[in-house]
């Protein structure tokens, strides 16, 4: 009889009829995790701004128990640091100007390219119909003429090219 009204009172068997300790703390523990993710992705989303943030509130040490010698060389380590930098900032400006500069030449290079091949395109579909309607000419070979070189001349000839004078002999003196 208490079998008949287990089974009466509820169809599931005893471990599902009441929720355990264990359920409990998976939960619990699953949410604690969600939260640390989200508050991890949130961190990570937002570094660039803690990196960025972070060298503009530096403190300069103290400068009170350097020598002299020391604070003009921070200084001067300071003022070559800003030259630097402005430097760079105006090398950046020159990169951006060149690189618009190269976009405006590439967009004439293409469109140059493409008048070209138009061009192409339009000019067979023109050459054909003059060909046409001209008569058919009507080839013929000639022979071939052969280039006369006149003949070197025979002797001593100088290193320009003009013929040597041939040496006064001995009894004509």
């Amino acid at each position: 009889m208490a079998v008949t009204e287990q089974s009466q009172a509820s169809e599931f068997p005893p471990v599902l009829q009441r929720p355990s300790k264990g359920f409990r703390w998976i939960f619990g523990l699953l949410a604690v995790l969600l939260v640390l993710c989200t508050g991890g992705a949130y961190f990570l989303t937002r570094i660039e701004t803690f990196a960025e943030a972070a060298p503009a509130h530096e403190v300069v040490p103290p400068t009170l128990g350097l020598s002299t010698e020391d604070r003009d060389a921070l200084l001067g380590i300071q003022s070559r640091q800003q030259k630097t930098a402005d430097e760079i900032v105006e090398l950046n400006r020159n990169v951006g100007a060149q690189q618009a500069e190269l976009k405006r030449i590439l967009d004439q290079i293409a469109t140059l390219t493409q008048r070209i091949e138009e061009l192409q395109n339009a000019a067979p579909v023109a050459s054909p119909a003059p060909a046409a309607s001209s008569p058919p000419v009507r080839t013929t070979s000639k022979p071939a003429k052969r280039d006369v070189r006149p003949s070197k001349p025979q002797g001593p000839v100088s290193v320009g090219g003009a013929p040597l004078t041939a040496e006064p002999s001995t009894e004509q003196r």
